[in-house]
């Protein structure tokens, strides 16, 4: 009986243990998760709005670019382009100064950390009127699922000029020769003056009259 006992307290021991021992593991899982930016059930490489911001300013322009560090000048054009700068409370200058206070000294760039450092101290002047979370909250509305905008391209202009230069019902001459009635070009037959080579005598234009005449004509 006292052997049973003490195989029975042994185990129960062991499943004691194994419990600690399991809990502790997932304790350590959780805080690792949540250490580096994840919860638990949450894909690992999913990303949020913001961050999602973050990396398609961070590459724009610069196709070796890894999308972990904004530089000064993406970090500007992300501001303008996501209307940041306001002109009134928030600046390029403020930009620029509060880029020059979150990045490390020997650095050009800031990683997505310093990013939200930045954002909020913009958040203080941007949204004056509204307590320190909540300010912090716009002004991520104003970037989360935004993408650089591409400027610099020309758009065609309509100009009177040019529209009748090309209307080919106005040529005159040679040029009226190389259209058709509907402005299709007739292309080599309207650029060169085709000679009929048919017949022995070239370019003859009563060519096919004879058999007509002799039709016509009455026998003597």
């Amino acid at each position: 009986m006292a052997d049973n006992k003490s195989k029975t307290a042994k185990l129960t021991n062991k499943t004691a243990v194994r419990h600690s021992e399991q809990a502790k593991d997932k304790a350590h899982s959780r805080l690792s998760s949540e250490s580096n930016g994840t919860s638990e059930g949450a894909a690992p490489n999913e990303l949020s709005a913001l961050e999602e911001a973050f990396r398609k300013f961070a590459v724009h322009g610069d196709t070796r670019a890894s999308g972990k560090e904004l530089h000064g000048k993406n970090w500007s054009k992300l501001c303008k382009d996501c209307c940041v700068i306001d002109g009134k409370n928030v600046t390029l200058t403020d930009v620029d100064i509060v880029f020059s206070k979150v990045k490390k000294k020997p650095c050009r760039a800031v990683t997505f950390d310093q990013f939200k450092e930045a954002l909020g101290e913009l958040a203080k002047k941007r949204f004056k009127d509204k307590p320190g979370e909540e300010a912090v909250e716009e002004i991520y509305k104003l970037i989360e699922g935004k993408s650089p905008i591409i400027s610099g391209v020309t758009k065609a202009v309509a100009s009177p000029t040019v529209s009748r230069l090309t209307d080919t019902s106005k040529f005159t001459g040679s040029h009226k020769e190389r259209f058709d009635e509907s402005g299709k070009g007739k292309g080599k037959a309207g650029r060169e003056e085709l000679v009929d080579m048919s017949g022995y005598v070239p370019g003859y234009k009563h060519a096919g009259t004879y058999a007509q005449k002799v039709k016509g004509s009455k026998p003597i």
